[in-house]
């Protein structure tokens, strides 16, 4: 008996297991429209497990803060213990932003532990607000935004008609909107205690709630989730006349971005999935391969290297999106004028191309220089010289040829397997050689998809650190960058759960200490080096300007009494 009690235990147990992985549906979308154009959610109890409060108080801008006698006693009390504004500071936070006819709105949704000592935190932090209750909800409101509130939950949203000035701006529009320089002042015409009220009432499937792809998302172990739909942007709006003739849409709808960022001990850690519709992914599988030409990277005449970029996807597969996006036709007849056609742009390379910035100097005018390397793995060389003609003839009109730019020294090259174009003619003829066989210790560690890059943060702040006779200030933040931030690594491109992955890695100095701990520390040093640039800036600007204030006239009694 007791041997089937124990069997039926673990039954019981692996079922529950099983479908809580396999569960279709979230609780962290529940109360955010499906329409949401980003999504910010933060995993409160990881993030106050690897930052507790009383390490964010020993920042020192934070001690500064707090000094200030001009902040309330009740701001200071939650700055104190963030519980005393009655939020649930471990438990899931979610920030989204939503776009409509009126311009958007943003919304800010979290737990609530104590009620008490939220609604005393609203009624000091907003004495204009008007409290309102309805349906079991309390309610505190001005023209800008919306509070509502139950004993669980709380849900803020925000007023921002801003983002249909952005739209008009994009195109090509002046400004009106007196937050963007604009005559017009910004109106707040809409009751956004009703936007709140929505988003209480949302049905599971007007939500996040039942939408696989951010319930995957959600699933996924991280301290932080980022959701972007590109789907309920207004991209063809925001390109003006060329948005009629370009039909976006093919691109935008299905276009997802969501991303997972972890904070290890000394580095960030974010993997992404980009999700697209059917044609753009099956466009995509047929023209990105698995791998990219690795000799590409060990070209590279130098050990010197600020950064690079490197992908593989084939000519062809440009040519399918742009007529997915229906522009093909103006495409052919821009390339004939030019001399080539779109046939010569598929057959002149292989898919394979790289970027790199080498070797950054200074020269006495304190400028910063640097070698760039571009090449691309020829395909069909007689295609190949089609375009570069074409790019000779181009060149004039865009200044390339141009002196009083600095573009002497540009120059390309090819042969049987790579076209090579620098600014440097030693680089280019070395990396043709292909005798540098560079060595990288990063290269295996982003190979295996389709793209790649890295960053040699220590490599660039160092070529391009201030004089020794640079003002104190300058030298702190200088210091304190170089001490934190080592490199970056991207990595990606294959196709994985019906989505291309990718995954970044920000590497930083210190390998021991927690990431977050050490963002905390950085950003607190580096706004207190700011604080005191500012503070400095104004002492100056104030002392030159009293320097620089005419003497005062003497009063007429005393001129008069001279003569």
């Amino acid at each position: 008996m007791q041997k089937r009690f124990l069997s039926l235990m673990a039954a019981a147990f692996i079922a529950v297991i099983l479908f809580s992985s396999c569960s279709k549906d979230n609780k962290q979308g529940r109360y955010v429209p499906a329409t949401a154009a980003m999504v910010l959610h933060l995993n409160g109890e990881s993030l106050n497990e690897k930052l507790p409060w009383e390490e964010v108080k020993q920042n020192g801008m934070f001690a500064q803060i707090s000094a200030d006698t001009s902040i309330p006693a009740f701001a200071k009390s939650i700055l104190e213990n963030p519980e005393n504004s009655g939020i649930n500071m471990k438990g899931d936070m979610v920030i989204f932003m939503v776009k409509d006819s009126a311009g958007g709105y943003a919304g800010i949704e979290g737990f609530i532990k104590d009620e008490a000592k939220f609604k005393t935190m609203l009624t000091n932090a907003n004495k204009n607000a008007k409290e309102s209750i309805k349906d079991g909800y309390t309610y505190f409101a001005d023209e800008k935004a919306s509070i509502g509130y139950n004993k669980e939950r709380f849900i803020v949203t925000i007023n921002v008609p801003q983002l249909n000035m952005m739209n008009k701006m994009a195109a090509g529009k002046l400004p009106t909107d007196s937050s963007f320089g604009g005559s017009e002042e910004v109106k707040y015409d809409r009751d956004m205690n009703v936007i709140t009220a929505s988003m209480f009432a949302l049905k599971a499937n007007e939500s996040l709630a039942e939408n696989e792809k951010f319930t995957d998302l959600v699933k996924t172990k991280g301290d932080v989730h980022f959701w972007y739909n590109a789907q309920y942007f207004d991209v063809a709006g925001s390109m003006g006349p060329m948005g009629a003739m370009v039909n976006t849409k093919k691109l935008t709808d299905g276009a997802i971005f969501a991303g997972t960022v972890n904070f290890d001990n000394g580095k960030i850690n974010l993997d992404g999935k980009s999700y697209a519709n059917k044609e753009v992914m099956d466009i995509y599988k047929k023209y990105a391969t698995d791998g990219f030409d690795k000799s590409m990277i060990k070209n590279i005449p130098s050990q010197n290297l600020a950064g690079m970029m490197i992908m593989n996807f084939k000519a062809e597969g440009i040519r399918e999106i742009m007529k997915l996006l229906g522009v093909d036709g103006l495409l052919n007849m821009a390339t004939a004028n030019m001399g080539f056609t779109m046939d010569d742009i598929v057959k002149a390379g292989k898919g394979d191309m790289m970027f790199a910035v080498t070797d950054i100097s200074t020269d006495t005018a304190a400028t910063e220089k640097a070698r760039f390397i571009f090449s691309a793995a020829v395909g069909d060389k007689a295609s190949m010289n089609k375009l570069i003609d074409a790019g000779k003839k181009a060149a004039p009109m865009m200044g390339m040829n141009d002196s009083s730019r600095g573009n002497t020294s540009l120059s390309y090259n090819m042969n049987d397997k790579y076209f090579v174009w620098s600014n440097n003619k030693t680089a280019t003829d070395a990396y043709l050689a292909g005798a540098a066989n560079t060595s990288y210790s990063f290269v295996d560690k982003i190979s295996g998809g389709s793209f790649g890059g890295f960053v040699n943060f220590q490599y660039i702040m160092n070529a391009m650190k201030p004089a020794p006779t640079a003002d104190s200030l300058s030298l702190a933040a200088f210091d304190a960058s170089v001490k934190m931030f080592d490199n970056m690594l991207l990595s990606g491109g294959n196709v994985k759960g019906g989505a291309i992955t990718q995954h970044w890695e920000i590497n930083l100095v210190d390998k021991n200490t927690n990431s977050l701990k050490q963002l905390n520390k950085f950003a607190g040093t580096m706004a207190l080096i700011q604080d005191k640039k500012k503070k400095k800036n104004e002492a100056t600007w104030a002392a030159e300007d009293l320097q620089n204030f005419p003497a005062p006239i003497a009063p007429i009694d005393s001129m008069s009494e001279e003569k």
